[in-house]
């Protein structure tokens, strides 16, 4: 598969070593329509269950794409959810299917001549998705999802809004094997802002990356003040040794590699990048052996 192709199925279609980050808002964040919809979906046994809901998704994905045409988007937006209850309060993340598709196949044509788009998806179908996603966007619904993904690597900026002691690690053999971070989205904010203000002072005013600043952009769009959010390594520990899970500490490294930036400790920092960027190396490395 391309490096195209992938960017494709970035959203659209879920692959198996995937990364997630994933904001979850507060039942009280919704309209009291959707609040009951939530609510009783909360309580449904026929949803798809936390462990399985990765699963889930991407056997439904997996579904439009290999029909004949393949459907860019499907009909109607989902109505699953990823939930997570804290203190007794529920918080939903909409899987936001439709939307999530139609965002990754206007990034894949907006890149590539249409020519080449036509030899992977039929122009009939493209039309259809282009008209739906322009007619959501004309009705002033929000365009930002609640979930970001990231196909065979985690980008650096995603382990900044978290602290090592937020990490859960669930090694088996089984889908419940897990690596993930869970925060209020408030404190991901100071963490990204306290990060923004070391590089800026530290180094220039060309210091902040764009995917941080997009990072930045996409909390203050999307999130509540009482939302949460996770990284969730999804697939990915799937395809990594438990040692190597176990000594992945990517977030409480970044967050040393910071501080040892605002203190002036340039080897120090420049130490914790090169093991960084020597553990996702080599992680990226297996999208080519795979």
């Amino acid at each position: 598969m391309s490096a195209r192709r992938n960017d494709l199925c970035h959203d659209s279609i879920v692959l198996p070593y995937t990364a997630y980050l994933r904001v979850y808002q507060p039942i009280t964040a919704f309209s009291p329509r959707d609040r009951r919809y939530w609510e009783g979906y909360s309580e449904s046994t026929d949803r798809p269950k936390r462990v399985n809901a990765l699963a889930a998704e991407h056997a439904e994905s997996l579904g439009r794409a290999i029909t004949t045409p393949p459907v860019i988007a499907p009909a109607e937006e989902s109505g699953d959810a990823y939930l997570r209850r804290v203190n007794e309060q529920l918080y939903v993340c909409p899987w936001q299917t439709r939307l999530r598709s139609w965002r990754a196949f206007a990034e894949f044509t907006d890149a590539m001549p249409r020519p080449l788009v036509e030899a992977f998806v039929p122009a009939r179908e493209a039309d259809r998705a282009e008209t739906g996603y322009r007619q959501w966007r004309d009705s002033g619904a929000q365009a930002q999802p609640g979930i970001l993904s990231s196909n065979w690597t985690i980008p650096v900026p995603w382990f900044v809004p978290f602290e090592p002691q937020e990490r859960c690690l669930v090694l088996s053999t089984g889908s419940t094997r897990t690596l993930l971070y869970l925060t209020r989205t408030a404190q991901a904010r100071r963490r990204l802002e306290h990060t923004a203000a070391v590089m800026l002072e530290r180094i220039g005013e060309h210091a902040v990356s764009s995917a941080t600043e997009r990072l930045m952009d996409w909390l203050s769009s999307t999130a509540h003040p009482d939302s949460l959010l996770e990284l969730d390594y999804g697939g990915l520990p799937h395809l990594l040794s438990d040692d190597h899970l176990s000594e992945d500490h990517s977030v409480a490294e970044v967050a040393e590699a910071v501080e040892a930036l605002a203190k002036g400790e340039d080897s120090r920092m420049a130490e914790l990048r090169r093991r960084l960027t020597l553990r996702w190396r080599s992680v990226r490395a297996l999208q080519h052996a795979n």
